[in-house]
């Protein structure tokens, strides 16, 4: 009965009872426990099995070698999937930070692509008033028309 349970006690304390159910059976009962806070509970899952003592020596041994085969293939099943989610879930970030780099990226060219193209070359520093710059008497803003007031202001 321990060989067959060797495999589980490399990873866990085993806690083993038996327990009288009648005056012909018995029941025995193996509860794994939990390796580290956070184990699946699956782990822990006690195997218990009733039957007169001539049966349970003959039929335990086998029945433990296949309860701890199917518990170190849930464990492997387990430890599978947990790292192919953390896989799964890295790929994701590095996924949403290229694609907020790229966005990043693409913004800040068409920013400043956007931004007020500098005075053409060769254009003159004194040109003319445009129609917005020019105010109601004729003048640039800012100046009054000194056509009319012959240089003097007047109210």
């Amino acid at each position: 009965m321990f060989i067959e349970l060797m495999p589980l006690l490399a990873d866990r304390t085993v806690l083993i009872t038996a327990a009288r159910e009648s005056d012909t059976t018995v029941r025995a009962t193996v509860v794994p426990k939990r390796a580290k806070e956070g184990d699946n509970a699956a782990l822990s899952t006690p195997l218990s099995i009733v039957g007169r003592p001539e049966e349970l020596d003959r039929e335990l041994p086998r029945t433990l070698t296949e309860y701890v085969e199917a518990h170190q293939r849930l464990s492997t099943t387990l430890a599978e999937a947990k790292s192919e989610m953390e896989a799964a879930a890295k790929a994701a970030q590095e996924e949403a930070k290229r694609k907020s780099d790229e966005r990043r990226k693409a913004k800040s060219i068409s920013s400043s692509s956007a931004a007020p193209a500098p005075a053409e070359a060769g254009a003159p520093a004194n040109a003319e008033p445009t129609p917005a710059d020019a105010n109601l008497f004729g003048g640039t803003s800012g100046q009054p028309d000194q056509s009319q007031s012959g240089g003097k202001l007047c109210l």
